[in-house]
C-alpha cells in the first residue's frame, strides 16, 4: 500500500522522514534511495504485534499542513504483510481443488497457507 512519507534534509545531515499516517514513526537515511527500505523497517518495528495497521491517506490531506512546510513528499510502498501483527484464527470454506492448488503454490514458494492467503488479499485490495 502506498503511504505518504514526508522528507526533509538539513545541511550536513541525513534525510529525515516521517509518516503522517503512522504517528511516532520516524526514519533517516544518508541517501534518498535508501528511504523506502528504511521506512518499511521503521513501520515494522513500530507496529510489531499490533492488531491494526492504519490505512494510507492521500498527500493532498497533508500537503498544506504547517508541520510539513520545509520538505517534500514521497509515496512509499509499505508491505503490510511483512508487519508481524497478532494473528486471528478464522474458519473459511473453499473448494477442495482450490485449497489443494493454494497449498501447492504456497509450499513451492516457501510460504504457509495463511501467509499466502494474507498476501493475496492485500494484493487484491491494493488493486482496488
Amino acid at each position: 500500500m502506498l503511504y505518504p512519507l514526508y522528507v526533509w534534509k538539513e545541511d550536513s545531515s541525513a534525510y529525515g522522514a516521517s509518516f503522517p499516517d503512522f504517528p511516532g514513526v520516524y526514519t533517516a537515511a544518508d541517501k534518498l534511495e535508501q528511504l523506502p527500505a528504511m521506512a518499511q523497517e521503521a513501520v515494522e518495528a513500530m507496529y510489531e504485534g499490533e492488531a491494526r495497521i492504519p490505512d494510507a491517506s492521500s498527500i493532498e490531506l497533508w500537503k498544506d499542513h504547517a508541520d510539513y512546510a520545509n520538505g517534500f513528499w514521497m509515496l512509499v510502498s509499505i508491505d503490510r504483510a511483512r508487519i508481524n501483527t497478532r494473528p486471528v484464527r478464522l474458519n473459511i470454506s473453499l473448494p477442495e481443488s482450490l485449497l489443494h492448488d493454494i497449498d501447492a503454490f504456497a509450499k513451492s514458494h516457501h510460504m504457509t497457507r495463511s501467509g499466502f492467503l494474507a498476501k493475496a488479499a492485500l494484493k487484491a485490495m491494493e488493486q482496488q
